[in-house]
């Protein structure tokens, strides 16, 4: 008798999406961290209890066992590492880290320290967040001072995207308005900082208008998609 060994998954913390029950949720779009063609890897996800855009965008510290509790879930399933689909769930990082025994990457914020790195000390760092009045310093993790004032952050709150989220069901991603409202913010940032020289997307819907946004930009565009790349790559 042949074992039938799991395929090596990627487990994502997805927020609830108010879709009633028994009826089929929106096909995800291409790019984003719920289509299967996203990944050359399994995925597989949780829903976290409780959690809607605008408790985690704004920090919910009560929904922070309902992260621990889907990720627990996501390991006892066969995942070997861990994400979410919503950057700002970085705050809930250190518990969930704690609770499981595999790689944890709840944000491409994570990504800040090596980006820094990466580039010339006079070059700056665009974070792209769903919502600019919620991506707060501490959520960064840079507490060099040098190195946050390397950092620029812009939103896309009061858009379209930003509406359609909020709504409950949430509707399909609208990729059009997505791209406009993103590559909009970037043209504002760029003229007023000149010297960004690498972007990098916090929400977790912006992949899906990465290559577009590298076309226009001609610069650098990281996203959470990157960030589990490098995970499972990493791991046996």
């Amino acid at each position: 008798m042949t074992l039938q060994v799991p395929p090596r998954s990627l487990g994502i913390l997805n927020l609830e999406r108010g879709v009633p029950v028994g009826a089929a949720p929106p096909a995800p779009a291409v790019g984003s961290m719920l289509n299967p063609t996203t990944f050359d890897f399994v995925t597989i996800s949780e829903t976290v209890a409780g959690a809607w855009v605008e408790n985690v965008v704004r920090g919910d510290p009560a929904l922070e066992p309902a992260f621990v509790a889907a990720a627990q879930r996501l390991v006892q399933r066969g995942a070997v590492a861990i994400s979410s689909t919503c950057g700002f769930s970085v705050r809930h990082q250190l518990a969930v880290a704690t609770s499981v025994n595999v790689p944890v990457i709840m944000s491409s914020l994570l990504l800040l320290p090596t980006l820094l790195r990466q580039l010339p000390a006079r070059a700056m760092i665009a974070v792209l967040t769903y919502d600019s009045t919620c991506c707060t310093e501490h959520l960064l993790g840079i507490e060099n001072r040098a190195e946050r004032a390397r950092i620029v952050i812009g939103g896309i709150e009061g858009g379209k995207f930003w509406h359609d989220e909020l709504k409950r069901p949430a509707p399909p991603l609208d990729v059009a308005a997505i791209e406009a409202d993103v590559a909009a913010c970037i043209t504002r940032l760029r003229s007023a900082h000149p010297q960004i020289g690498t972007i990098l997307f916090e929400c977790a819907a912006f992949p899906v208008v990465a290559p577009a946004i590298r076309r226009i930009t001609k610069l650098p565009v990281f996203s959470i998609t990157d960030l589990c790349r490098l995970a499972m790559a990493s791991t046996t």
